[in-house]
């Protein structure tokens, strides 16, 4: 695990020291202040736990968003700048390197919901909502945005140019998104089980509702590791080759 975390760090300056990130967080917070404002707050009066689930909601969609933008860059920069072959023969193992990429991307997405506070909490200059559903719903944005950022890692290690890595990471998440759509036009047992696998929808819901299921909460887990493990074994059998 050491490893790991000293490549994380190395990852999560590369990071900072780019504008790439900087640019990425701070367009995808102001689209999601104008949705929060524009849609949210906006309109007639509405009550205060539904203007959070509301909130909740944008947000879910601008944390995957910035998720597979920030995660394209983790192995195909590596190709492109040459030190791919460098890393792959570093004494640490292909776990460990996968692990580190994903914890400094996923860093970087925590740390922009985590930005995001300031709108729930502006919601109590005129009204009231429950503390715990706040913290609720943005423990589902963190497991949320811990799927799509091993989406987007695995994206990244199948290609070597960042564009087509955040292609192929959101097809497999706009994929994973629409499944409850496909689920509504077949019979069960088909319908529960690709019901079961969407990314959002009824998985995502009760988060914004502020209600913790820990099924949910084992799904999103099983995703991000599911996406982990692929990365890996892709990188095991590039390694063979």
């Amino acid at each position: 695990m050491g490893n790991a975390l000293l490549i994380a760090s190395r990852e999560l300056r590369g990071f900072l020291r780019s504008p790439l990130a900087y640019v990425v967080i701070a367009i995808m917070l102001l689209v999601d202040g104008l949705l929060y404002y524009g849609f949210a707050l906006g309109g007639e009066a509405r009550l205060s736990a539904e203007v959070l689930r509301d909130f909740f909601y944008f947000s879910s969609g601008t944390t995957m968003v910035t998720a597979i933008l920030l995660s394209m860059r983790l192995f195909a920069e590596e190709k492109q700048t040459g030190t791919f072959v460098l890393l792959n023969t570093a004494p640490v193992s292909d776990g460990e390197i996968v692990a580190g990429k994903f914890l400094s991307a996923f860093a970087l997405v925590a740390g922009f919901a985590l930005l995001t506070i300031y709108m729930p909490l502006l919601i109590f200059v005129n009204g009231r909502v429950s503390v715990g559903h706040i913290v609720v719903g943005y423990l589902g944005l963190l497991l949320l945005g811990a799927s799509a950022t091993a989406i987007g890692t695995f994206g990244s290690v199948l290609v070597k140019s960042q564009p087509v890595a955040a292609v192929i990471s959101a097809v497999i998440l706009v994929v994973m998104l629409v499944l409850w759509m496909v689920a509504r036009e077949t019979d069960p047992p088909i319908r529960g089980f690709l019901t079961g696998l969407a990314l959002h929808n009824a998985r995502f819901r009760p988060f914004m509702l502020g209600q913790l299921e820990l099924e949910h909460c084992v799904y999103y887990v099983a995703v991000t590791y599911f996406f982990l493990l692929a990365t890996t074994k892709t990188l095991e059998a590039r390694r063979w080759r």
